[in-house]
């Protein structure tokens, strides 16, 4: 469980750090309107986001097993927050990650890093498209400007609460956000290693501000956002809350491990590496516990954000160490501009995720799959969206491996790790 930084740093030089250093920075301005933008879609305050950006990435990248893999909130984890949340509140959250941590740290000294390869790869792809789903229609309300106190945490009950309030509909949300996509569609296009989010982002507030516009934005409806990290605090532990709240833990830590083991495979396939899985499996551990004790949000292996670290030349674990102080430094500063963030814009921005998440060029290859392949796909789909994620990776899971002892003879699937 060697972390990589220890491998690297005996032969670093100055030009793999300034390659880091440019990475890392220019990750973090990824990453600073998305995790304001994930932290808000849980159901938690912005500045959660932001703890979570500075605390638990940096632990990723000393303890890790990759050369490159970039960690923080991610999309995936919204749908079991927001349950968690609104069933235990956020205190309950901060216990229920700490306990995926400790749940992930047993996990790498019993070396269970090789036992993602078993996870069957229809059961990801079919609750990934569904938290996609909940995802974009957790957006709504921000994107079309509805005016709705507390959104459901189901999806049925989302919806029709979404449908009862169509007539508070604000044309003006509706236009920033789609001026939010268009711009951030553009940049990939156009300028696919400039990091276009938080231009596109920034350009719309600066829209609603100058035009007065009568849209929602961080600082109108959560305050001021923080310009410092809060002291660590260990959340109230019994025996009763361990009890309730251990079903959602082993969820986080089931979502924290493979997520993370996915991003690091799509590392090596970038960078020719090879990564570690238990030190991974480790620093997601530690990651997590370390966002909980600071109030933060569950972390993991970001795909999307490693892949930008590594175009952007980002060479060892250090480059994360940098897009960790990056956003820190960005939070100290930039704290009062952020307030002014306009949530349709970062509305827009997570339904342009939640897109990528689902990796809709797949779905034609996903059809063309084995039958048994594609019902597990479609039976994990539908009891992610209208059951529970627990249910639906506790039975997805369970069906898949028993399929596949039926198939004793196939070969193991290649992985295909969706963009987030």
């Amino acid at each position: 469980m060697k972390p990589k930084i220890l491998t690297t740093l005996p032969t670093y030089t100055r030009h793999l750090f300034l390659a880091d250093v440019i990475a890392g920075v220019t990750v973090a301005m990824v990453a600073l309107p998305l995790s304001i933008a994930i932290a808000i879609a849980s159901g938690a305050n912005p500045a959660t986001g932001l703890v979570t950006a500075v605390v638990a990435v940096v632990l990723i990248p000393v303890l890790g097993g990759s050369r490159v893999q970039i960690g923080g909130p991610t999309g995936a984890f919204i749908v079991v927050v927001y349950g968690v949340i609104a069933t235990h509140g956020f205190d309950g959250l901060v216990l229920a990650t700490l306990m995926a941590g400790v749940i992930l740290l047993v996990a790498a000294f019993l070396r269970a890093g090789a036992l993602v390869a078993h996870v069957p790869e229809a059961v990801i792809n079919g609750f990934t498209i569904g938290i996609a789903v909940i995802i974009a229609t957790s957006q709504l309300k921000d994107l079309l400007g509805l005016d709705l106190a507390n959104v459901p945490a189901d999806f049925l009950p989302k919806v029709s609460a979404l449908i009862s309030v169509s007539d508070s509909f604000n044309a003006y949300a509706l236009g920033v956000g789609l001026a939010t996509a268009a711009i951030i569609i553009a940049m990939r296009k156009c300028a696919p290693r400039f990091p276009g989010l938080i231009v596109a982002v920034a350009i719309t507030s600066i829209a609603v501000a100058v035009l007065d516009l009568p849209v929602d934005t961080i600082l109108s409806r959560f305050g001021a956002l923080p310009d410092s990290l809060p002291m660590p605090v260990l959340p109230v532990i019994t025996l009763e809350r361990l009890t309730e709240l251990l079903p959602s833990a082993f969820v986080i830590a089931f979502l924290a491990g493979v997520e993370s083991l996915l991003s690091a495979i799509v590392a090596d396939r970038l960078i020719s590496g090879n990564y570690r899985p238990n030190a991974e499996l480790l620093a997601q551990g530690a990651a997590n516990i370390g966002s909980a004790l600071f109030g933060g949000l569950p972390a993991t292996g970001a795909i999307a954000r490693t892949a930008t670290n590594v175009r952007a030349g980002g060479k060892t674990p250090v480059s994360g160490i940098v897009h960790a102080l990056a956003v820190l430094f960005l939070m100290m500063i930039a704290a009062p501009l952020a307030g002014h963030l306009a949530l349709p814009a970062l509305a827009a921005l997570l339904i342009i995720t939640a897109w990528n998440m689902s990796e809709p060029d797949k779905w034609g290859q996903y059809l063309k799959g084995e039958m048994s392949d594609r019902i597990l796909i479609l039976l994990t789909l539908v009891l992610t969206i209208l059951a529970d994620l627990t249910v639906a990776i506790g039975v997805g899971v369970a069906l898949g491996l028993a399929l596949r002892l039926h198939r004793r003879n196939a070969r193991p699937p290649d992985w295909t790790p969706r963009d987030q």
